[in-house]
């Protein structure tokens, strides 16, 4: 798949087209996310919806990690969140583990910008 830039439109889990206030870098994310061990990172919250304020809101951001690669980057780990805003050009709130009464209701709305799984 070959790089996209700027907004874009995309289909999120529920079938929903998305089209976002901000550009997002594909071939960016594309390289961050396997070299983390990412196998899939979602968007959710305010920049899906029309309250969304680029220049105070910041990006919801589900990742999902192979098994044990969160352990296995250590301390490195508390940078994927600063790593990952520069690559967004965003501030980020970099979530790895949501609640159990959450995460249906995120995973319904969250458009998925990476998945390492899907050929």
């Amino acid at each position: 798949m070959g790089e996209r830039r700027g907004n874009f439109r995309a289909i999120s889990q529920a079938g929903i087209a998305a089209k976002l206030p901000i550009p997002i870098d594909h071939g960016k994310v594309a390289e961050f996310c396997p070299a983390r061990g990412i196998q899939k990172l979602s968007l959710f919250g305010s920049v899906l919806r029309d309250d969304f304020d680029p220049a105070r809101s910041d990006l919801d951001v589900l990742a999902e990690f192979a098994p044990g690669a969160a352990q296995r980057a250590g301390w490195d780990f508390f940078a994927f969140g600063g790593q990952l805003a520069a690559v967004l050009g965003h501030r980020v709130d970099f979530c790895t583990n949501l609640r159990p009464w959450l995460r249906p209701l995120v995973e319904k709305r969250a458009l998925v910008t990476y998945d390492g799984q899907t050929p």
